[in-house]
């Protein structure tokens, strides 16, 4: 059978947990509420597949802007321009 070519298909070294980190994130990272104009950092977390972003947007820090239904539409400036993208708590993280 021939190997998949998906966009997540070359993320294997990106979406990795390491070995005492495996499992299913804690309650407190998935009930966290975030307030618009809340600074928040996008880690994605490989054992939840809903509401991921993009693997482009690992690693970056964006702006909350609102909500919309359990996900928060982040803006994130990428390069030149300010993209919009919507995650679910679980890919976020605050920055104090």
């Amino acid at each position: 059978m021939k190997k998949s070519k998906g966009y997540r298909s070359r993320t294997r070294k990106l979406l990795k947990k390491h070995v005492r980190e495996r499992g299913l994130p804690p309650l407190s990272r998935i009930l966290r509420v975030y307030e618009p104009g809340e600074k928040v950092s996008i880690v994605i977390d490989p054992s939840i597949h809903k509401g991921q972003p993009h693997k482009r947007f690992h690693g970056k820090i964006g702006t909350v802007v609102g909500k919309r239904g359990r996900a928060y539409v982040v803006s994130v400036k990428l390069g030149n321009s300010v993209k919009t993208l919507i995650s679910r708590p679980e890919h976020l993280r605050p920055i104090e």
